[in-house]
């Protein structure tokens, strides 16, 4: 077996929450070193959400898993001193404060730069390091609302506006700063210059935001709620209710997946209402929602699960998680995490040859592998519990 695409790349993760740790998820899962540097006092405040209350709670692990954890505090001269050692045997930094935070400390990219020409400083922020906004707080709701992604949503209401997955966040904050890690270190290896990479999630989202874009330079007026053919318009793509109270997913764009499906529901007189607008979509759209408000979920399901239409059942997490096709396919492990029982995980979701994806490292407790690290950097025991005793790590 070879070994993992990451193998010998480490990476130190200064981020909380959830857009930088699943971003260093991905590289840990893919075999990087990433070092999880909190602070000797909060730590991450993921560690006490959705359940725990000691410090391990299931989002927490799930998000961290493969990673070292080391508490430091970099406010003081020696917690300093030691990020330094560390950012010099370092490929990857992830900042996930605000700009202006790490430089302020004199942990920048200039100053660790001077220190290691090599390394790869990826800053996360909602809004980018320039920009009138760069100083704001804000979440997820806030840099999909500046995009235009809230703008352009279909729903009846602002309450339902709000997407069950988080766009900028993942999207924009975890798999966008990714690629550009990943081909800055292409970088290094041709070049041997480290780069600074400014993930503004904001932007990232908006670089996406391509379908309501490309309606805008069409001339199509942007209204609020507008339902786009996307999004509610086309009766050929959508979500519908079933006699349960359930949703079956329809996405038969093709004229052949179309007409499949007005085949299997022996509606051969709607195969020419494919792609239509205005009333006449309307009436087509309830008249198909009719066709599946008279049978159950899973009737439907057993009905066109031979089908060639491009419709699929709407799962829920539970569901999604207890599917065959994604339990074959390796989507969901186990692992245990020391004090608690076996935590179901998501795995990692690429699939590389010569590669099988392991957790090889539960969530780290907080602080867990300091005395390891330090001791890689050549601090003794003694000078370790000195360090542990004035609270610098």
């Amino acid at each position: 077996m070879r070994s993992k695409p990451l193998n010998g790349i480490r990476v130190l993760d200064l981020t909380r929450l959830l857009p930088g740790p699943m971003c260093t998820l991905h590289l840990a899962d893919m075999g990087a070193d990433v070092i999880k540097v909190e602070d000797p006092r909060s730590g991450d405040y993921a560690r006490d959400m959705g359940g725990g209350g000691d410090g391990s709670s299931p989002f927490f692990c799930c998000v961290n898993r493969n990673k070292r954890g080391l508490r430091l505090d970099l406010k003081q001269p020696e917690g300093h001193r030691i990020f330094k050692a560390l950012a010099r045997t370092a490929d990857v930094l992830v900042d996930g404060f605000r700009p202006g935070a790490l430089e302020r400390l004199g942990l920048g990219y200039d100053a660790l730069n001077e220190l290691n020409r090599r390394i790869v400083y990826c800053a996360i922020t909602g809004y980018g390091q320039t920009g009138p906004y760069c100083q704001r707080a804000g979440h997820d709701v806030n840099y999909c609302g500046y995009a235009g992604i809230l703008g352009s949503d279909n729903a009846a209401g602002p309450a339902a506006a709000l997407p069950g997955f988080q766009i900028a966040d993942l999207a924009g904050g975890t798999l966008s700063a990714a690629m550009g890690i990943l081909a800055a270190l292409l970088d290094v290896e041709r070049s041997g210059q480290g780069r600074y990479i400014d993930v503004s999630m904001t932007d990232c989202v908006l670089s996406h935001a391509i379908i309501p874009f490309a309606a805008m330079l069409a001339g199509e007026e942007s209204r609020p709620n507008m339902r786009e053919q996307l999004t509610g318009t086309l009766p050929c793509y959508g979500m519908y209710k079933t006699s349960d109270n359930r949703y079956m997913a329809l996405g038969a764009l093709e004229l052949k997946f179309w007409q499949a499906f007005c085949d299997a529901v022996q509606r051969p007189d709607l195969v020419s209402c494919h792609i239509i607008n205005g009333q006449e979509a309307e009436t087509v759209r309830a008249e198909v929602a009719a066709i599946f408000e008279s049978q159950t979920q899973a009737y439907w399901v057993e009905k066109l699960q031979n089908v060639d239409c491009c419709a699929s059942p709407v799962l829920t997490i539970e569901e999604a998680v207890a599917d065959p096709h994604l339990r074959e396919r390796g989507m969901i492990v186990q692992t245990e995490q020391p004090g608690a029982p076996l935590v179901t995980q998501l795995a990692f979701p690429l699939k590389f040859s010569e590669f099988e994806f392991s957790i090889d490292r539960t969530a780290p407790a907080p602080g867990e592998h300091t005395a390891e690290l330090l001791k890689e950097l050549g601090y003794s025991d003694e000078r370790i519990s000195e360090l542990a005793k004035r609270r610098i790590i």
